[in-house]
């Protein structure tokens, strides 16, 4: 497996951003629930969840948003990436089943510290499920 090139905060520029896709999947709910903890029936029993204002099954939320964690670990910035903050607002329920496409952009830079500012989302059917910002100490090129 070839490892993550990322940017070095010197060749980050604003409006620069990086996408993935993923597809939630029964097996991607039943191991967040089992690495976080957080069995709650709305994610893992179905009668239950009927029971509910979803009506069905939802994904954890913070499994959606790990996928953010995946583009500034891997992409942008990349590896040795410290990852600083994340303010979020989830907006609507993802589904098992939903493709999601996850978005990180550079908006804004300081150099002092070398931190970057990103904003972030993930998408369902052209729907933002969550919006945000998230916040990262670039690696540099002088290190």
């Amino acid at each position: 497996m070839s490892q993550p090139q990322g940017y070095a905060y010197e060749d980050l520029e604003i409006g620069m951003f990086h996408e993935t896709h993923h597809t939630i999947t029964e097996d991607d709910i039943q191991a967040f629930a089992d690495v976080s903890g957080d069995h709650n029936p709305l994610h893992m029993d179905e009668d239950f969840a009927k029971t509910t204002i979803f009506g069905q099954r939802i994904a954890h939320g913070a499994l959606t948003a790990s996928y953010i964690s995946g583009i500034l670990g891997n992409n942008l910035p990349g590896p040795g990436a410290i990852f600083t903050h994340l303010s979020m607002r989830f907006r609507r329920p993802v589904y098992i089943g939903s493709d999601v496409t996850v978005r990180a952009e550079v908006i804004e830079k300081q150099d002092k510290g070398n931190r970057v500012t990103l904003k972030v989302s993930c998408i369902v059917e052209g729907k933002p499920v969550i919006t945000g910002e998230a916040g990262v100490v670039a690696p540099s090129k002088k290190a």
